[in-house]
């Protein structure tokens, strides 16, 4: 049998959602109002610094992407790098564990146009 359907089945028998499986997990990463919104300005550059990232981020304050970027860095989404110049200069870049989120966020996104297609909104589950 394979991990997948292995994953399923244990999720199907659970009574409610276990807060050790990965994709609850994983979902707890992502979630909030602004973090899918830095990663996905992170997904189209290389590096980009603090001032940059605020700018293409319409309406969040800087001690709400400081605290956001924190939370992405604990998570090991985004890498800062300072280097040491001056005037100092900071940048933020996704990791190779934020990277891996491309394909993914592609899928969900064949999926929610999917459901659309067939009339279907995705909060109707």
């Amino acid at each position: 049998m394979h991990k997948e359907q292995e994953y399923l089945e244990k999720l199907l028998k659970a009574d409610k959602p276990d807060a050790n499986c990965p994709v609850h997990r994983a979902l707890n990463q992502l979630q909030g109002k602004w973090k899918t919104n830095v990663l996905f300005e992170l997904l189209k550059q290389d590096s980009i610094r603090f001032n940059g990232l605020k700018k293409k981020i319409p309406f969040i304050t800087g001690s709400m992407l400081s605290s956001v970027l924190r939370d992405l860095q604990k998570s090991n989404l985004v890498v800062r790098v300072q280097y040491n110049e001056i005037p100092p200069r900071v940048e933020y870049s996704l990791s190779p564990k934020g990277k891996g989120l491309l394909p993914v966020l592609a899928e969900l996104t064949n999926w929610i146009e999917k459901v659309s297609l067939i009339g279907h909104s995705i909060f109707d589950f």
